[in-house]
């Protein structure tokens, strides 16, 4: 399915910061686009002279920035009007403008292209290594920035709704999503531990958040998991895929799947949701 989302605002409030930095930094016209619905859309732009730039929609693997985020690395041309490396399709716009050599780095976040930074001279000059080094580094910035926002709306999305099932307030809600997510990265980092008492220490400390519950006296579980099977389902318990909680808890996709189908027998479930919810009804899971 085509992925239709835009920027939010604050993504755009920092692409335009890096552009900023970018032009300060000595590169003469910096400007970006925002991808959506399998097209690129220019929207942010420090050393232009003209406007016939912006909002240009480029599509899919056409002109430099198309091809760019279609391949998902980063290209080049010295000369852009005659360069044979890339369609002609803007030309107009483009050398209205002046600019000849143009660099465009893709901004690749969420396991797409979510926006293509370019940095172009007016003369038909190879980019420096400096250059190139500045608009990669700016391109994974701005990929770790969206990533990390792509993760705060995912959870935030997930206390709504907790809340609508539970019918708790949204801060609420927030409060205990944010208590799973810690629960679930104690144990991760309990797993890694080398040191047997302090691997105790905080296993024992991701149980006090499990034992939180309602307030209510914890009844003695019914089921018993292994402190691996209780490690994986805490990780599904986030949504994490197979591929994800094999990558978080350091085991192999094969291991995790094993444990996780171990879990669910010994919870009477047949899927993953099912033996989620089970084991938070047992208070394995908080």
């Amino acid at each position: 399915m085509t992925d239709t989302r835009l920027l939010r605002p604050d993504d755009r409030a920092v692409l335009r910061a890096e552009l900023r930095a970018l032009r300060q930094s000595g590169v003469p016209v910096a400007f970006a686009g925002e991808v959506a619905a399998n097209r690129l859309r220019l929207v942010e732009f420090v050393g232009t002279r003209t406007t016939g730039l912006h909002n240009l929609e480029v599509h899919a693997g056409t002109g430099l920035g198309g091809r760019v985020f279609v391949q998902g690395r980063p290209a080049g041309v010295t000369d852009y009007g005659a360069a044979r490396t890339i369609t002609h399709d803007y030309d107009r716009p483009v050398l209205a403008e002046g600019l000849s050599s143009i660099l465009a780095v893709p901004v690749q976040a969420s396991g797409r292209c979510r926006a293509v930074l370019y940095g172009a001279l007016r003369q038909p000059l190879a980019f420096g290594d400096r250059m190139w080094d500045q608009f990669i580094a700016a391109g994974r910035r701005l990929a770790h920035e969206f990533a990390v926002r792509d993760e705060v709306d995912c959870r935030l999305a997930m206390a709504q709704s907790l809340a609508a099932v539970r019918h708790l307030e949204p801060a609420q809600a927030a409060t205990l999503e944010e208590l799973r997510s810690v629960h679930s990265e104690l144990r991760a980092i309990a797993g890694s531990i080398a040191d047997p008492g302090l691997q105790r220490r905080v296993y024992a400390a991701a149980q006090r958040l499990a034992d939180l519950g309602d307030g209510e006296p914890t009844p003695e579980p019914a089921v018993r998991l292994s402190t691996r099977e209780t490690d994986v389902l805490s990780q599904v318990a986030l949504g994490c895929t197979n591929a994800e909680v094999a990558d978080r808890l350091a085991l192999s996709r094969e291991t995790v799947k094993a444990y996780l189908q171990s879990a669910m027998r010994k919870l009477d479930a047949r899927t993953r949701h099912e033996a989620v919810v089970r084991a938070r009804k047992a208070m394995l899971l908080p």
